[in-house]
């Protein structure tokens, strides 16, 4: 396959108070045409921060792309300028972020949100805007399309607006659309619905999607290709089936063991990986994972391991031939 999007060796510094912070430091994967890739990880390993990145809305956040390069098509998005960067945004790449309540404007109508990008971006009139929006809504699964044009972003459910952030992001039907924990705050019935829509609108207009989250169930569920990242660096990289079959770094197998299953009785705790994610003002040396690692050795403590192929697969470990061994615990279960 073609890679559509190619994220190569990305550093990305933050001004804050007490100097200068990189919440992504030298971060590599490609997209590839018509493919699903999941970034996964806890909160504070740089999944949102990577989106931004390749969106280059990070100048809005007090930040920069210091290092290496995010090619679309080719062409390096971290150099162009900000009218250029208007043209590709909502056009040929889409995002939906996070909280869709945060995100659509209060102010408002959900059809004027909907047809304004619609208007810059595809150059139509008020009516054929109008119509499209409406269009879109039905794609996503809205009925009423035309009372729900009229209303505002506090009069639909979460899931509704989860819908019509959706809609918003396929207007222009966009070659790449990024979708920051797009279920985050749903019930499971929607959160369901809503990634059966994302894959069957990936299906009707080919696109790809970047899904961002930190549940490895919906990883399993949506991903072609998995992305692990840990503290600002990717851990490990494979295919779904490469991931959940047999994890290479212990980061990734320890976010594994963390899943519930169905056989384990209701009184029994879940596995959980010790320790926590790192500061970024108080980073490690080496292996970012090695204070938290069961296989940590000198060396992890004071050298980086380079993301190299390993066991068929990207690890960045320096002792991932034991994590294979299923006989070696990852993870401790937290004691009662």
């Amino acid at each position: 396959m073609k890679p559509l999007l190619q994220v190569k060796n990305l550093s990305v510094e933050f001004k804050t108070e007490g100097g200068n912070v990189r919440p992504i430091d030298d971060v590599s994967f490609q997209v590839n045409e018509g493919e699903t890739v999941c970034i996964v990880g806890e909160s504070g390993s740089g999944k949102s921060v990577t989106s931004l990145s390749i969106m280059r809305l990070l100048e809005y956040e007090n930040g920069k792309i210091v290092e290496g390069e995010v090619l679309f098509e080719g062409e390096d998005l971290s150099s162009k300028s900000e009218e250029d960067m208007r043209k590709i945004r909502g056009n040929d790449i889409s995002i939906i972020f996070q909280e869709p309540m945060t995100a659509l404007n209060p102010v408002f109508t959900i059809g004027k949100q909907l047809i304004e990008g619609l208007q810059l971006h595809q150059n139509l009139g008020k009516r054929e805007a109008w119509n499209r929006a409406c269009e879109l809504l039905k794609l996503v699964g809205i009925n009423d399309v035309k009372d729900r044009m009229k209303q505002y972003a506090h009069e639909l459910s979460g899931g509704m607006r989860q819908r019509v952030m959706i809609a918003i992001g396929l207007a222009c039907n966009p070659r790449l659309l990024i979708a920051d924990e797009p279920t985050t705050a749903l019930d499971v019935t929607i959160e369901a619905q809503i990634l059966n829509l994302l894959s069957e609108l990936k299906k009707k207009i080919n696109m790809s999607i970047i899904l961002i989250t930190h549940d490895m169930g919906v990883a399993a569920e949506m991903a072609d290709y998995i992305v692990v990242m840990y503290a600002g660096k990717v851990v490990e990289q494979g295919t779904v089936y490469q991931i959940f079959d047999e994890p290479t770094h212990p980061y990734t197998k320890g976010l594994l063991m963390s899943i519930p299953s169905s056989e384990e009785s209701s009184d029994e705790r879940l596995y959980s990986i010790k320790g926590t994610i790192p500061s970024l003002n108080n980073l490690p040396g080496g292996c970012r994972f090695h204070n938290r690692c069961e296989f940590a050795t000198a060396k992890c403590q004071t050298e980086t391991p380079p993301l190299e192929v390993g066991n068929g697969r990207l690890v960045a470990c320096w002792n991932f031939e034991q994590v294979i061994d299923e006989n070696v615990p990852v993870a401790e279960a937290i004691e009662a």
